[in-house]
């Protein structure tokens, strides 16, 4: 058995972050003294105190450092990543304030320039994979746009239109700072049309997207298509997105994209009706079938305490479009949790739908 004190020298962790981690339910000493209360740990906790004192050096939250004290390596090496994405997109908002506030400071400085490189093929996939959820109500003109934002080594692009959120990204050579800029979609139509002719012409050409003085541009084989930014702030997506990361979902499901798309477009194919503001609302219903895949529930299936999730079926078809054909992970969280359409292969690229009740 060792002390306390010498668990901590032998981790790195103090003495009081020993007894946090005790009351959080971290990690709870093999042994405690019924009299004085002391705490007594055997040598086995030495290597999970060591990981518990890595992962509170790179600001893991507490609740994961619990899961990964107790979680096989690959689920570790998942929060491990999920962390760094996390911190990648705090240190890519961070660039950013710094350059909002040095304009603060300073008005009169030059604007500065960025650059991003990108292969045509990769950015007509993420633009395919993300047009679909651009809003187009006009008395949201925020969401009638792409955004657009680069980190040191890609690109991202987001849309929403309230009731879907597509996420998609390209790697990309970065010249510049970071940017977060939102495009209106009738440039990203034309870049789109663009990228087609330059991947028939040259399949090794680069496109170039510069982002300079609230402008937007994009050059693919010698042509050029910009337009003014929209000056509007795009909703803070990652909120939705990291909590959904730090909960997990409580069923990831391997669906045959073809298949649930051969279902969805069934003549029988079985839809809820209910009720919304009034009006009728055709509602496709969503359960595991008990094999590791999904099923379409009748309105006679809608009891009980099974897994459901109520989602517009026309916004999944398109989800489902895309995402491409073959094996998607669909994500299911509760009936009101939204459901996320993801490839297995490209854990950057989703989609993600709001739920109807009920």
């Amino acid at each position: 058995m060792r002390s306390i004190g010498e668990l901590a020298r032998a981790s790195g962790l103090t003495v009081s972050a020993l007894r946090f981690y005790d009351s959080a339910g971290v990690l709870a000493p093999a042994l405690v003294d019924p009299v004085t209360g002391y705490r007594w740990y055997t040598g086995d906790q030495v290597a999970p105190a060591r990981l518990v004192a890595g992962l509170r050096r790179i600001g893991m939250p507490v609740a994961e450092i619990a899961v990964a004290v107790r979680a096989e390596p690959a689920q570790v090496h998942r929060l491990l990543d999920a962390h760094l994405r996390r911190l990648e997109d705090g240190l890519a908002d961070a660039r950013r304030e710094l350059s909002r506030i040095r304009t603060l400071i300073d008005p009169e400085e030059i604007p500065m320039t960025t650059r991003l490189l990108l292969s045509p093929l990769d950015l007509a996939a993420a633009v395919d994979a993300v047009r679909f959820a651009v809003g187009t109500d006009p008395e949201l003109p925020v969401l009638g746009g792409v955004l657009i934002e680069s980190d040191a080594d890609g690109v991202r692009l987001v849309t929403t239109d309230r009731h879907r959120l597509a996420v998609a990204r390209a790697r990309a050579r970065v010249d510049g700072p970071a940017v977060r800029v939102l495009a209106p979609v009738a440039l990203v139509d034309e870049a789109r049309a663009l990228l087609d002719t330059a991947a028939v012409k040259d399949p090794a050409a680069e496109a170039v997207l510069t982002v300079a003085d609230g402008t937007i541009s994009v050059t693919v084989a010698g042509r050029v298509v910009d337009a003014a930014a929209l000056p509007y702030d795009f909703p803070d997506h990652r909120r939705l997105l990291r909590s959904a990361a730090d909960d997990g979902p409580t069923h990831r499901l391997t669906i045959d994209a073809d298949a649930l798309r051969a279902a969805l477009t069934s003549a029988d194919a079985p839809v809820v009706t209910r009720r919304h503001d009034g009006v009728p609302l055709a509602v496709t219903v969503l359960g595991p079938d008990g094999r590791g895949g999904v099923r379409l529930l009748g309105a006679d299936e809608l009891t009980g305490d099974a897994l459901r999730v109520g989602v517009n079926g026309g916004y999944l078809l398109q989800a489902l479009d895309a995402a491409g054909r073959g094996q998607l992970l669909l994500e299911l969280d509760g009936p009101i949790a939204p459901l996320a359409v993801r490839r297995p292969d490209d854990v950057d690229a989703f989609s993600v739908l709001m739920p109807i009740r009920l």
